[in-house]
């Protein structure tokens, strides 16, 4: 698990990458262009995804005793995901912080947090075992390595809307697996092979909004 784990880190940190590569090449009309994600342009989408240092600084003191709630990203989507979960009540407050956030924040910045900020506060977390519990907010305590799954699902998700904004290079292959081994993972084991198989009728997807 721990490996995985790393892994996950790599992955994270060369998507963050990707994101600088392709955000330096854009001009600025490709900046406020709209994306598929109804009312968010590209500038905001970068905003939302982008990594902010002081979130994975603030891991560290958020560090508790015993066993996470949640030990698993699979365990985070779907309490974000059930009904009456965030992902349903702050989906309009999520909107609108990357709107103002995109407003108030130049594309260099946005550049700068993804190829060097947010990396260089990850390395800084290299000693922090995956396993390590964390306070959270809304979920009681979950584990360094499901919040990193998390965050490698969201870079490669919103990449792949990204992509179909401003056209360029898939993601990484192995970014890809993780994120809809993931997904699957997410969804009720029978009613995913059942819908996967042909053999059931109960709505499967989405499962994340």
């Amino acid at each position: 698990m721990s490996s995985q784990n790393d892994r996950v880190r790599e992955l994270l940190a060369e998507a963050w990458t990707s994101w600088a590569e392709r955000g330096a090449g854009l001009g600025a009309e490709e900046w406020d262009r709209p994306t598929r994600l109804p009312g968010w342009t590209v500038r905001a989408l970068y905003a939302h995804v982008a990594p902010v240092p002081e979130m994975f600084t603030g891991l560290r003191g958020a560090v508790v005793d015993g066993p996470a709630e949640v030990a698993t990203g699979a365990g985070i989507l779907r309490a974000y995901n059930r009904p009456g979960g965030l992902a349903h009540t702050a989906a309009g407050q999520i909107a609108e912080a990357a709107t103002q956030s995109a407003g108030e924040t130049g594309p260099a910045v946005l550049i700068a947090r993804f190829g060097v900020e947010g990396p260089a506060a990850l390395a800084g977390l290299a000693d922090l075992s995956p396993a390590a519990t964390v306070a959270h907010p809304l979920l009681g305590s979950v584990t360094v390595g499901a919040l990193g799954e998390v965050a490698l699902m969201e870079a490669t998700v919103h990449l792949l809307d990204l992509i179909a904004a401003v056209g360029g290079p898939p993601p990484a292959e192995e970014a890809l697996r993780f994120t809809r081994a993931l997904l699957a993972e997410v969804a009720d084991p029978v009613a995913f092979i059942e819908a996967a198989t042909g053999r059931g009728a109960e709505a499967v997807l989405p499962v994340i909004r």
